[in-house]
């Protein structure tokens, strides 16, 4: 996140529009990969900022191996999100408008670590049977994902 860093060093906690990937990764039990961040204590997708020159795509690869060791060996763009309902406080105060391309992998290779500057956990959860504590810009992405698999 070295690019909004940078940003904040000029413009303090006040509203960014911030450009960003997750990857909602499934194993073969279809299940949901969620990390514990350890900003806001919630369970969410693995993601974050674009760096410049950076596509989208390589984006949600880099994101999806820092926070979870995993390789990407194959992403299906799902939706592209931004608004009202993607404003985000962060706990320290930043305030960010996200605008979030959200990416479907089932073909992935490597094996789970947790990156201990973010994570306090990572685990795998049925669609159906997800934690109570979702990171509030995930939840509008998880839901439209468990809705539109369920069709």
């Amino acid at each position: 996140m070295n690019y909004i860093m940078e940003l904040r060093k000029v413009v303090g906690t006040r509203p960014l529009i911030m450009v960003g990937a997750c990857v909602i990764l499934q194993n073969e039990k279809r299940e949901i990969l969620l990390q514990l961040r350890k900003d806001n204590n919630c369970w969410g997708l693995a993601g974050g900022s674009l760096e410049l020159g950076e596509t989208l795509e390589q984006a949600a690869k880099r994101e999806l191996y820092e926070e979870t060791g995993l390789i990407a060996n194959k992403l299906e763009l799902f939706n592209v999100y931004s608004g009202e309902e993607f404003y985000y406080k962060y706990p320290h105060g930043d305030e960010v408008y996200n605008v979030v391309s959200a990416y479907i992998c089932n073909d992935y290779e490597g094996k789970i670590r947790i990156e201990e500057g973010e994570s306090q956990a990572i685990s795998f959860f049925d669609p159906h049977n997800l934690p109570q504590n979702i990171s509030p810009p995930d939840l509008p992405i998880i839901r439209e994902f468990i809705y539109r698999s369920s069709l």
